[in-house]
């Protein structure tokens, strides 16, 4: 592991802790259990699973659909917005702070959201 629980103890008090790496997250959310208010990795077998898979295919369909020539910071901020507005605030828990990536209803979430980003950065491909 590259982090431990007592790096976890020197963050703040109950820290946020997004260990990405895979297969093996930088520390196993075990080792958090009590130290973090919140804990996720980019794994299936653990809670909170943070993947790209949530955002790509709504970025690409919405660019797609827009005629996007570009995609813009607008759009993927566009993007993680429509994602963190998928959870309901009384959904939101610990262990629940992003939808599941078999949710198949954030595309259709995301997707419009990057088409009106696209159009207001200026980048649509006139037709």
């Amino acid at each position: 592991d590259l982090i431990t629980a007592a790096d976890v103890r020197s963050m703040a008090k109950s820290p946020i802790v997004f260990a990405m790496a895979n297969p093996n997250p930088e520390i196993r959310p075990e080792q958090c259990d009590g130290l973090a208010a919140v804990m996720a990795t980019g794994r299936s077998d653990y809670p909170n699973q943070i993947n790209n898979v949530l955002a790509f295919p709504g970025i690409f369909r919405g660019a797609l659909d827009a005629h996007a020539t570009d995609i813009t910071e607008g759009m993927k901020l566009a993007a993680a917005i429509a994602i963190a507005e998928s959870v309901s605030d009384a959904d939101l828990k610990p262990e629940f702070v992003v939808p599941s990536v078999f949710d198949r209803t954030i595309v259709e979430r995301v997707a419009p959201a990057v088409a009106a980003a696209a159009i207001k950065d200026g980048v649509i491909r006139k037709r």
